[in-house]
């Protein structure tokens, strides 16, 4: 029944916000009110932010959410949420991405490589917490933790890569993976997770659907289930009462309009229910430039156990009934950090492994240059920051006392095609400049450092840069930049600068504070304040 009628009522080819009532602005980040206490709708999608590949898992009564994050530090966020729709950020999965020097920026780059499609799970009957994934197309790894939002630790290095894996804790405690793309496959590990026991081939996709892989693996009322989805535009399930199969297969949704306008057909992503037996799907929908973002709809079970996703007027809901949960306030992923922490929030990962010796907090943000180019792409501590949809500002307070001759810092636009506002020291004189035309190739290779498009005098001892992103999904979407002496009056400078829709890099943008030396190393700026505003 579409609940509307009810009574009262691409990924490849080879996550927090808070959800939204219905007719509120979309994706609102502030912490719930009291007034929200008695939330009857959410809105999608749940999270406007960069968060691909999720799977959601169940502990109690707390949801656990993954995503991939390719060639950020520390990687495989983790998201925690009571309720299915508030999400925040708390932890990562993966500390630091240490499957070579590419990820150091040392010598060789991992763009587009690193943290793919994983998986999370939870083990009962130790209280621990799984994550698997494949690195490089080599090898697995897997980590665990007893908090999620904990310290993680490297429990096993597996020599199957696992490609788009999903792991199954079964009833028994046997722990399984399913994995592949096209051939389905599924691996038993051994008792302690560090060994592969046992491998066989499940499934082989008829030629007619042409792709399956993003495996997300289940056991319900008995039965197992392999979630797959055809990118960009379709979901299949497999079902059989073994895990080694024979598997029957059935389709989901095929070009089912999604929640967004402009934006992808919902896929991907997987399932989860309530402790009280209801079901959800989260997906994510393709909404470049600012990336994929998740979107949840109820499910419901036929007579003879498929999944169908409620749907209203044919298409993923916009806004749907809030699930028959509690709303629970989250900390909310925009707003103002002032780095007076020791250490950096979960909302922060870095363009590949950071130099630790060349940054600290505590006392604002410390970005010692740590790298001598001229290319941004190169440059090591570059600190990212997801970009809040469907708009939103990032404003940065800097103080540049301590730059030295050669050096840049400032707030970048960053993906395969970025632009900047910052500072450039030039011998004594230090100027504000505004700079785009930074760009990669196709094979993520440098073919373009800038073009200096715009600049102004620095007349003052710290200065505010801003940069006011529109990521609404399509072509021409634009970030405009300007500048301020006084944190109150902004300037704009240098023309707008249109984002790349494109989806081949994966990431979509995000707001990155950077500084690093063409000279000579030996340079710092402090970050006093970075906000994102909506």
């Amino acid at each position: 029944m579409n609940w509307l009628d009810a009574p009262g009522s691409r990924r490849r080819l080879l996550l927090g916000g808070a959800g939204v009532l219905a007719g509120a602005a979309a994706a609102s980040l502030m912490p719930l009110r009291d007034a929200e206490a008695q939330q009857s709708t959410f809105g999608n999608p749940v999270v406007w932010q960069d968060f691909a590949d999720v799977e959601v898992i169940r502990a109690g009564d707390v949801f656990y959410m993954t995503a991939s994050t390719m060639h950020y530090s520390p990687g495989a966020p983790v998201l925690r949420s009571w309720d299915l729709v508030n999400w925040e950020l708390v932890g990562h999965s993966v500390p630091t991405l240490d499957f070579g020097s590419k990820y150091d920026l040392n010598g060789a780059r991992g763009y587009v490589r690193g943290i793919w499609a994983s998986t999370i799970a939870h083990r009962p009957s130790q209280n621990r917490f799984y994550w698997l994934g494949q690195i490089d197309f080599a090898r697995s790894y897997m980590y665990t933790a007893t908090d999620p939002a904990g310290t993680w630790t490297r429990h096993a290095e597996l020599s199957r890569a696992y490609y788009d894996a999903g792991m199954l804790v079964d009833t028994d405690d046997t722990m399984y993976v399913a994995y592949g793309n096209t051939q389905i496959s599924v691996a038993q590990l051994s008792a302690d997770g560090k060994s592969e026991v046992r491998n066989q081939q499940v499934f082989s996709t008829p030629s007619s659907i042409g792709t399956l892989e993003g495996s997300r693996f289940y056991k319900i009322n008995g039965n197992y289930y392999i979630f797959l989805t055809r990118p960009a535009n379709g979901q299949y399930i497999l079902k059989s009462a073994s895990p080694w199969g024979p598997y029957e297969l059935r389709q989901v949704l095929l070009n089912m309009p999604g929640p967004i306008s402009g934006g992808g057909v919902p896929h991907q992503g997987g399932l989860v229910s309530t402790a009280a037996g209801a079901w959800y799907y989260m997906a994510f929908v393709d909404a470049y430039p600012g990336g994929r973002v998740p979107a949840l709809a109820p499910i419901t079970w036929t007579s003879d156990g498929w999944p169908q996703v409620t749907t209203v007027g044919g298409a993923w809901g916009s806004t749907y009934p809030f699930p028959n949960l509690t709303p629970h306030p989250v900390a909310p992923m925009t707003g103002t950090d002032t780095f007076t922490a020791a250490t950096l929030a979960a909302k922060w990962e870095w363009n590949h492994n950071p130099d630790n010796s060349k940054w600290s907090t505590g006392n604002g943000l410390r970005l010692q240059t740590a790298t001598v180019t001229g290319d941004l792409y190169n440059a090591r501590n570059t600190l990212t920051h997801r970009i809040q949809g469907p708009s939103s500002t990032a404003t940065v307070e800097l103080d540049p006392a301590a730059m030295a001759d050669g050096d840049r810092a400032g707030l970048a636009m960053l993906r395969d095609a970025s632009a900047w506002i910052g500072l450039r020291r030039d011998g004594a004189t230090t100027r504000i400049s505004m700079t785009d035309s930074l760009t990669m190739d196709a094979n993520w290779n440098t073919t373009g450092t800038g073009t200096e498009r715009a600049s102004a005098e620095l007349c003052s001892s710290t200065v505010w840069l801003r940069v006011s992103a529109d990521i609404r999904p399509g072509s021409g979407r634009q970030a405009q930049f300007s500048y301020s002496t006084d944190g109150s009056a902004f300037t704009q400078l240098g023309p707008a600068f249109t984002l790349n829709s494109n989806w081949t890099f994966f990431m979509g943008y995000r707001f990155a504070v950077f500084n690093h030396a063409t000279k000579a190393l030996g340079g710092a700026v402090t970050v006093n304040r970075f906000t994102v505003t909506t």
